[in-house]
């Protein structure tokens, strides 16, 4: 079986198109690498690459990315909603075929290694590459972000896995690991009002007692004058989109707030949106091999 590793780095730079472009560019010069594709945000001021390959080629797309990241990113002047630690903010390994969760654990302290040794960028292991609990989640491994990491790593629970003991001066650290699929998705609030978008994430996310598989934020979108629920959901599979998009929509309604439309950031398994659609449509006895594209490809 071919091997086949999904890799969704995000970076720090979601307005620049010139920058934006050149990092996707060197990533998809990579020999092996096949660009799946580029979501920028610059409210958030971030953007999401998606490529894949073996594992060879993606340790490839990584570094290649990182050389363009390092010279065009300066988190010294760097401003968005999205919480950011580095330049190169987290890149997690995912496997897709022919490939296992161990796999992707040794490809990221390969690359994170590499990482360090190259750019001098402290590297953090999280998710199933994580070296100790605390450092699983990486809400826990970005708090402080860029501008308290020189304290942050005084710290010897926060002591880089690979690395200097101090955060590049302009490129910060970075978080690399290996994880299962999970889905960026936005729900946006006709309102200006960030506190119901604040209360919405915080009824929904786990930490707080929410669904299991969810971490969820309230983000500004000033230049559209709303707010958004920024989610990411862990495991489509016991968490579906539409239970999480129902429990939004029945906060938003408490609040006297429309929600004003939805959105996945990046690529997204197609099991998550046939669930969404058997689930509003009322389909019964739905499978996936309906779809006529699914049947095409079986050819």
């Amino acid at each position: 079986m071919r091997t086949i590793i999904e890799c969704v780095p995000n970076v720090s730079e979601g307005r620049d198109r010139v920058a934006i472009d050149a990092m996707a560019a060197a990533v998809r010069a990579a020999p092996g690498v096949r660009l799946l594709d580029v979501s920028s945000d610059g409210s958030h001021n971030r953007s999401v690459l998606t490529f894949v390959g073996d594992t060879a080629a993606v340790r490839l797309g990584v570094l290649a990315l990182f050389r363009e990241a390092v010279a065009r990113i300066d988190l010294r002047t760097h401003r968005g909603e999205h919480p950011r630690m580095g330049a190169v903010d987290v890149v997690p390994f995912i496997p897709v075929s022919g490939s296992s969760v161990e796999e992707c654990v040794a490809l990221s302290r390969e690359v994170g290694a590499a990482v360090a040794n190259e750019f001098g960028i402290p590297v953090f292991l999280y998710e199933d590459s994580a070296s100790a609990e605390h450092r699983r989640n990486l809400a826990e491994v970005r708090k402080g972000q860029f501008e308290g990491f020189v304290q942050k790593m005084m710290e010897p629970r926060w002591a880089p896995d690979f690395g200097p003991a101090a955060p590049h001066v302009s490129a910060g650290a970075v978080a690399i690991g290996a994880r299962q699929f999970l889905i960026a998705y936005n729900v946006n609030l006709g309102t200006r009002d960030l506190s119901i978008a604040d209360r919405i994430a915080k009824a929904i996310r786990h930490i707080s007692g929410g669904f299991r598989y969810v971490k969820a934020m309230g983000v500004e979108l000033s230049d559209r004058g709303i707010v958004q629920v920024s989610i990411n959901m862990t495991n489509f599979r016991k968490t579906p989109l539409h239970r999480v998009f129902e429990c939004v929509r029945s906060e938003a309604d408490r609040h006297g707030v429309p929600i004003v439309g939805s959105e996945i950031v990046g690529l997204a398994p197609a099991d998550a949106l046939f669930a969404a659609a058997e689930h509003y449509q009322r389909l019964e006895k739905f499978t996936p091999d309906q779809v006529l594209e699914t049947k095409l490809l079986e050819e």
